[in-house]
């Protein structure tokens, strides 16, 4: 009797899986355990930018790499080391509402989505929403999602705004889902909220009303949660003071604020405005450190020795009363000599006293190896009705330098305390960067003559006083913001964990975020367990340290969110600016390489793409590795960080981007 073989079971092939990011253009990417896979646009599978998504590799027929070349340009990103692939199952959907402006076209309501990324309208019926007028801003519930025989479906169930064009910034808002209204219980709690200083005193704080303390802020500020003193003490060591608005006293744990606050876990700095993380009443009032007013504080008093290190630390509640409020620029003034009128002079002698306390920690966490960005910051000046006039970029100053050194000595303090009392908190990591993020930049820097000095074997070890170096070399150079730009995207993200893990760009073992608790929820969980760990009653405390991982979580996704809608609202204001001067020509420096063309970054840091259809009639090649456009006709090579000269061809707000062409 013949044998017949048995069927085997075969374990079905898995197909790669990652996260689709699409192009406005309509094709995306997808980046997976197996490398990253070009998906045109024809093979998204109703897909959404943002979503997680199964992907299949394809085979690519030579014969079509014309077309294929035509098509988004796929063809080069093929042969830049990128297989093509298409969507073959959507596992997770990113989108489960969509903001964007109606347009009706009977019987639809058809929403065109405010996100770029997502390139499929929402056909709603204009019948069941028949009073959303034309160009009205709504937030639309997914039903269905696009496929090959249909659109995407959807109904609308909230209108935010009824003029698109005037509500560019609630967009971005709304489609981060920053919420700008406080929950009834919260606003109830910050209206009771009351400062009792006889109350503070009777249980412990320390009276520092005599001491002289002053804050120091942007000139725009609205809140001032920190300010600082300097003494010498009768022994004759310094002794520099940080002192913090003391939230947690009006926000226990599980309270109607405190629920607010955890879910929002940041303030959201948009162009127009502020999406604070906490009611103003606190905000701008109780928990501001205004000049005059007697405030509550966690405070942490310093002593150094004669190079500035920290010798001892006291920290403690206390009472404080502001002796003067500055801006950046007033201080600077006083730290140049120039002290302006009405400035007193005692707290004139105090910033001359910190700017050279600031100075000698530079100088340590230089040593140290920390890692020193220095980049423009751009700030989108707005009239009465948000039309933008200008734009100023901030950079590093003294003054703002003091005020960093400052609370970067009383976050380490902080922490060490914490880590010495084994007292569970949110402490603030930053991991060391991959070997080969930084191995691939060394192909791209090694072009630039700066770069000949630095240690290459040491820069892929990320070696910190290497890195720092590398910086600092840069500094100066044309290639220096292009050069701050590729290592910081070189480093991973800082994060915040229950564990004190280090803080690799500060170059300091033991870390957190102590100095603004009005807007940073970790920040607000150390104060709660500063006093625990000093033996006050913190009532939540034991709750709190359950929830840490979770808090932690959720408090680094949040400042994630908080930035790239912070950064959308500027750059739709930047843009918005840069359309009165279509037209006309620019210098700029090349930030970024592509198949595609170049991004080219501008003085005031907007950014936008110069296509190699608008380069000349020739083809280009792409050295991945080099960071380097090649014309084959011409020979003519474009290297990141080369400054180029450029025209401003169109400026669009609503996809946020420039088109530049290359100038005569």
């Amino acid at each position: 009797m013949a044998r017949t073989r048995a069927h085997t079971r075969r374990t079905p092939r898995s197909n790669p899986r990652g996260v689709l990011h699409v192009h406005p253009a309509g094709y995306g990417f997808v980046l997976t355990a197996e490398g990253e896979f070009f998906i045109p646009a024809k093979h998204m599978k109703g897909a959404f930018d943002g979503d997680e998504v199964e992907v299949a590799p394809m085979k690519v027929d030579p014969a079509k790499s014309k077309a294929a070349e035509r098509d988004g340009g796929h063809d080069r990103d093929r042969a830049a080391g990128r297989r093509d692939g298409k969507v073959v199952a959507v596992l997770t959907r990113a989108h489960t509402s969509i903001v964007g402006r109606v347009e009706l076209a009977e019987p639809f309501a058809v929403v065109v989505p405010a996100d770029p990324h997502i390139t499929h309208d929402i056909f709603t019926m204009h019948a069941d929403a028949p009073d959303v007028p034309d160009g009205a801003v709504v937030r639309v519930a997914m039903v269905t999602y696009p496929d090959r025989n249909a659109a995407a479906t959807g109904v609308i169930t909230e209108v935010l705004a009824t003029d698109s064009d005037a509500a560019a910034v609630d967009m971005i808002l709304a489609r981060y889902h920053v919420d700008e209204a406080f929950s009834e219980g919260a606003l109830a709690e910050a209206r009771e909220a009351r400062l009792d200083v006889e109350g503070a005193l009777a249980r412990g704080y320390r009276d520092l009303r005599q001491r002289v303390v002053f804050t120091i802020d942007p000139e725009d500020a609205k809140d001032y949660d920190d300010a600082v003193s300097f003494e010498v003490r009768e022994d004759g060591a310094r002794m520099v003071g940080v002192h913090i608005a003391d939230v947690s006293a009006y926000v226990p744990w599980d309270s109607a604020l405190d629920v607010d606050a955890r879910r929002r876990a940041t303030s959201v700095y948009a162009v127009d405005r502020v999406v604070p993380m906490l009611p103003e009443e606190l905000s701008n009032g109780l928990c501001s450190l205004v000049a005059g007013e007697d405030r509550l504080t966690m405070t942490v008093d310093m002593v150094l020795d004669g190079a500035s290190r920290v010798v001892s630390a006291d920290i403690y509640p206390a009472v404080i009363r502001s002796t003067a409020r500055l801006t950046y620029a007033q201080a600077q003034a006083a730290i140049a000599g120039d002290t302006p009128e009405g400035m007193p002079a005692q707290v004139a002698e105090r910033i001359l006293a910190l700017n050279k306390v600031a100075r000698q920690r530079v100088a340590l966490a230089s040593a140290r190896g920390a890692l020193d960005f220095d980049r423009a910051e751009a700030k989108v000046q707005l009239d009465g009705t948000g039309t933008p006039t200008g734009v100023i970029l901030r950079r590093k100053t003294d003054a703002t330098s003091l005020i960093e050194e400052c609370m970067i000595m009383a976050n380490v303090a902080v922490a060490e305390f914490l880590v010495a009392k084994k007292q569970p908190a949110a402490f603030r990591v930053h991991e060391a960067p991959d070997a080969d993020s930084l191995a691939a930049l060394i192909p791209v820097f090694a072009p630039f003559a700066f770069f000949r000095l630095v240690d290459r074997e040491l820069f892929c070890m990320g070696e910190p006083a290497t890195l720092r170096r590398t910086l600092e070399l840069a500094r100066g150079t044309e290639a220096s913001e292009v050069v701050s730009m590729a290592m910081l995207r070189a480093m991973k993200r800082a994060v915040y964990k229950p564990a004190c893990e280090g803080h690799f760009g500060l170059a300091l073992e033991q870390y957190c975020h102590f100095t603004s608790p009005i807007r940073r929820y970790p920040d607000l969980i150390v104060h709660r367990a500063v006093k625990a760990a000093l033996g006050r009653p913190v009532p939540g405390v034991s709750a709190q340290t359950s929830a840490l991982p979770a808090l932690c979580a959720h408090s680094s996704q949040m400042e994630t969110v908080a930035e790239e809608c912070a950064r959308e609202t500027q750059e739709l204001k930047l843009i918005e600016y840069l359309g009165r001067f279509v037209g006309e020509t620019f210098d700029g420096i090349i930030s970024g390489v592509t198949v595609r063309g170049l991004y080219v970054r501008l003085e005031n840091t907007a950014e936008g793409m110069l296509s190699t259809d608008d380069m000349g009639r020739e083809y280009y090649s792409l050295d991945v590795a080099r960071q380097c456009l090649t014309g084959e006709s011409t020979g003519a090579e474009y290297h990141l960080g080369d400054p180029i000269r450029v025209l401003l061809a169109e400026a669009d707000p609503h996809t946020r981007t420039l088109r530049f062409k290359r100038a005569r």
